[in-house]
């Protein structure tokens, strides 16, 4: 059978959603085509369960022309049911939380089902046969992508965290302060990694631990202080941070892409959450993780997605968060 997957949300989304490909190519044998934006394609140019990807700007006359028996249909919108009516062929629509979350949002009252949303993904074909296996998400690397340890600093050739400082949102964000705080309590060397839009503010941490006088440089080796930085924010795609992340010893990260691509690298995750939930279905997946969130404020969660800045001015989400772990050496 000749399949079209179309995902246009988010990278985070698809990543998520990546084991309904491997079931449907490698268990099932069906052609899989996916559809998505053309600002995702990189990140999944190299999966060898796909047969073809598709741009969004690819016209519907033309994916008509392709044939396809089936479009599975991962995002559920208008967009997306424009699409299914243009090519005509049967379809499955995968059903999502609105309704649950709108009520936790606006009501904080929970009616939102125990299940990851990969799990809920693979059970919307069930029908076609697909059963979930055990190998978690995929995220597969390009080979001119692959970041060579040489590439990396000296000091961060023997072992280092990642820290992710990008987020979709600034209320899934922590404060710059707040930042500098975990960098200081992972005393480990540290890469930074982020896009161009969060530069100014890695140099900004690049520039808090960097060593000054003689006499401040003497203060830290004192404190036996080990969060030395490697700012590789905006200087690496998304490819070659993925490639950083899966040599990492552990990765720290906002609900954002990051996380997904650290959990199919099945790395140790902490994982920083601030308007929204865990319980909405996106923690990391099949991977050891720690959760730091800050539980029982009336006002979380204020969106499914997030805000520019806090609605109430505390951010209490954040600013009150606990760092509370530890890194065997």
């Amino acid at each position: 059978m000749k399949i079209l997957v179309v995902q246009f949300s988010s990278l985070s989304d698809i990543l998520l959603a990546s084991p309904v490909i491997r079931i449907l190519k490698s268990d099932l044998q069906h052609t899989i085509h996916f559809a998505t934006k053309k600002e995702f394609t990189s990140s999944i140019a190299a999966n060898p369960y796909l047969d073809k990807i598709h741009e969004l700007e690819t016209s519907s006359s033309l994916l008509k022309k392709e044939n396809f028996d089936l479009v599975i249909d991962l995002d559920n919108n208008f967009k997306t049911w424009w699409l299914r009516k243009k090519i005509g062929v049967k379809s499955l629509v995968f059903q999502k939380n609105r309704f649950p979350i709108w009520l936790m949002v606006n009501f904080k009252i929970d009616r939102l089902p125990n299940v990851h949303l990969t799990d809920r993904y693979v059970q919307l074909i069930e029908p076609l046969g697909g059963k979930m296996d055990s190998l978690g998400l995929d995220y597969f690397i390009p080979e001119k992508d692959e970041v060579e340890e040489s590439w990396l600093p000296p000091t961060h050739q023997n072992g280092y965290a990642v820290f992710s400082i990008s987020a979709d949102y600034a209320t899934r964000k922590l404060p710059v302060k707040r930042m500098i705080e975990l960098c200081d309590r992972i005393n480990k060397p540290i890469v930074l990694v982020g896009n161009q839009e969060d530069v100014e503010v890695a140099n900004e941490i690049e520039q808090f631990f960097r060593p000054g006088t003689d006499e401040q440089e003497q203060e830290i080796e004192t404190l036996n202080k080990k969060s030395v930085i490697f700012n590789a924010c905006g200087k690496f795609s998304m490819n070659q941070s993925a490639s950083i992340i899966s040599k990492a010893n552990w990765v720290f990260t906002h609900e954002s892409p990051i996380m997904h691509i650290a959990a199919a690298f099945k790395k140790q995750i902490y994982s920083i959450w601030g308007n929204t939930l865990p319980t909405f279905g996106k923690y990391p997946y099949r991977t050891q993780f720690t959760i730091f969130e800050k539980k029982d404020l009336t006002c979380r969660p204020c969106s499914s997605t997030g805000f520019k800045k806090c609605p109430k001015g505390h951010f209490k989400c954040m600013n009150e968060l606990v760092f509370d772990f530890y890194l065997p050496d």
